[in-house]
C-alpha cells in the first residue's frame, strides 16, 4: 500500500500529509517540518517529518519543485532523490523523508516550517536482472549501502 505517515519523532508537531496541488499533478509536494536557515555554499537535510510506504516493485522519486532554484536560489543537491521501498520503517531513522537543498546564493536563505520545497511522484518498476542474487537488508538511510 501506498501511504505517507508522520514519524513518531513529529507525531505532535503539526506536519501535514502531503497531497497533489492539482488532480492531474503528478507529485505530492513534501514540506519542511521546522524553520531552517541555509547559509551561502551549504547543503541542508530539510527534515519532512514524513515517512512514505510504498509497494515492492514501486520507486518515490524526489525532484526540487519548480521556483525552487528560481525564487529561492536552492536546489536539491542531489538532483533527484531515491526512496526504495525498504526505506520505510528502516532501523536508522524510521525512514524519515529528508530533502538536501543547497544554497547556491551569496546570502542565507530561510526556508520556512510548511514550506514546500519538493515533489515526490510514485514510479512502478518492477524490472531487474533475471539472475538477482542480493539478498542483503537496509540498515540505515543516506549512503547506508556502503558503496559509492
Amino acid at each position: 500500500m501506498r501511504k505517507f505517515e508522520i514519524i513518531k519523532e513529529y507525531l505532535n508537531k503539526d506536519v501535514k500529509i502531503p497531497e497533489r496541488a492539482t488532480n492531474k499533478s503528478a507529485g505530492y509536494d513534501l514540506a519542511s517540518a521546522e524553520d531552517v536557515l541555509i547559509k551561502p555554499k551549504e547543503i541542508v537535510l530539510i527534515k519532512t517529518g514524513l515517512k512514505v510506504s510504498i509497494p515492492a516493485d514501486e520507486v518515490l522519486l524526489v525532484f526540487p519543485r519548480s521556483s525552487l532554484a528560481m525564487k529561492r536560489g536552492l536546489m536539491m543537491s542531489n538532483g533527484v532523490g531515491v526512496v526504495d521501498a525498504d526505506y520505510y520503517n528502516n532501523p536508522n531513522n524510521e525512514g524519515h523523508l529528508m530533502i538536501p537543498l543547497y544554497n547556491f546564493t551569496d546570502k542565507e536563505v530561510l526556508v520556512k516550517k510548511g514550506e514546500r520545497v519538493s515533489q515526490g511522484i510514485f514510479v512502478k518498476y518492477g524490472v531487474t536482472v533475471d539472475d538477482e542474487a542480493n539478498g542483503t537488508k537496509r540498515t540505515g538511510g543516506f549512503g547506508s549501502s556502503g558503496k559509492y
